[in-house]
């Protein structure tokens, strides 16, 4: 059975461009792993390659191929061999990355008769450009899905090219009724106040601006919790954005009751204070932080090779460096707190102080953050994206 909008696209995908641009979980890659890719695939004249681009190559696998092979079987739907391709429905298709410039190359000088484009405004623009440029046959077709971005972005700007032959349907969540209405109150409730609900829940092309945590300001009582942390038991973690001239920023975490709380913190700012700390320095604050307490790991920006360097010598904590992927961090910080599951202690002052200052850099044309007041912030986001956020999906994995 196909929702509305699922039909609508059918009904329309005749293009040389054929877009899908909307919300998360609008069903936009289900269609086209279910239908749209097998009939393009099996229509193939031979008049050029065929190209399935994501992100990276591995999210194309996760997102697409590997839910196609789940309906389709692996007699159909191969795996990616050792020359970027995989066997589907019969045909040869180049399986590819377009998150870097280099990609570019891999599809320089390629006729492409059929194109697929996945998470399309993850993509490096460079590569788009040479895309356009390869879907020359008589007979091309493309067809690629993507969570709208900045008013600025690449894609929007071919999209509103009259001079493109092009369909793009546009989609909010709610025009998915075959999802769960828990999921979607949920969802929503959990990118409420920010940026991500206009894309991801509205799907709507929208510039960040403002704070990053507006919620947090509005109301921060939801966000905070208060009283002694004496006695508070669970897996204790400390996450670190390392500064020299920067402030440096630590935060002492507890996993409880399946909820992430930040009961202690330290923050050093050499120019208020007037003298630079060295490692040593830091690493002696880290134990006098974590004092009385067993530390499963310490999560520091990857940048500080120096001091991840001088915590492995001491031998005592267990090092990772941090995910440091700026904006899917901060979507998982936002949604972590808005669903109840971080909870950040009244005497985290620096914490508290940054939250209302941490603002979008309104004017970049790409989602930029603006780096100030941004230290307790990068050391949360360390937590909640290295540390808490996988161990959120293990539980779920293992539940089911």
């Amino acid at each position: 059975m196909l929702s509305t909008k699922q039909k609508e696209y059918l009904a329309s995908c005749s293009h040389r461009w054929n877009l899908k641009v909307g919300a998360t979980g609008s069903g936009k890659s289900w269609l086209d792993y279910a239908v749209v890719i097998p009939q393009r695939l099996l229509a193939l004249r031979g008049e050029g390659a065929a190209v399935m681009l994501g992100n990276t190559q591995g999210t194309i696998s996760r997102n697409v191929l590997d839910p196609m092979r789940e309906i389709w079987g692996e007699a159909l739907v191969g795996t990616i061999s050792s020359d970027n391709t995989a066997r589907l429905f019969g045909r040869r298709v180049h399986i590819l990355g377009a998150d870097s410039k280099k990609h570019v190359a891999r599809i320089q000088g390629m006729t492409i008769e059929y194109g697929y484009g996945d998470e399309m405004t993850t993509w490096d623009e460079d590569v788009f450009q040479m895309l356009k440029t390869r879907l020359r046959c008589p007979h091309s077709h493309f067809d690629g899905t993507a969570n709208p971005d900045s008013q600025e972005h690449f894609l929007k700007k071919f999209i509103d090219d009259p001079e493109v032959d092009i369909f793009c349907q546009t989609s909010t969540i709610d025009d998915n009724p075959f999802l769960p209405q828990e999921f979607v109150e949920h969802l929503k409730h959990e990118l409420a106040g920010t940026v991500y609900y206009d894309r991801f829940i509205l799907g709507n092309w929208c510039n960040a601006s403002g704070l990053i945590y507006p919620f947090f300001s509005l109301c921060p009582d939801p966000y905070l919790f208060h009283g002694s942390v004496a006695g508070v038991d669970g897996r204790f973690y400390v996450s670190i954005d390392y500064g020299t001239h920067n402030p440096c920023s630590m935060g002492l975490w507890v996993i409880h009751e399946g909820r992430a709380l930040r009961i202690r913190e330290s923050y050093f700012d050499s120019r208020k204070q007037r003298v630079q700390r060295t490692d040593e320095e830091h690493y002696a604050e880290l134990e006098r932080l974590t004092k009385g307490y067993y530390i499963q790991a310490v999560c520091v920006d990857p940048s500080a090779a120096s001091f991840i360097e001088t915590i492995r010598r001491h031998g005592r904590y267990q090092v990772i460096p941090a995910d440091n992927d700026v904006l899917n961090g901060i979507r998982c910080v936002a949604s972590l707190m808005q669903a109840g599951l971080v909870q950040i202690h009244e005497s985290c002052t620096d914490s508290r102080r940054e939250f209302g200052a941490y603002s979008w850099d309104d004017k970049a044309k790409e989602d930029r953050v603006v780096k100030e007041n941004d230290h307790a912030m990068d050391d949360i986001r360390y937590f909640c994206y290295t540390i808490f956020a996988p161990l959120i999906r293990w539980a779920d994995w293992r539940a089911k």
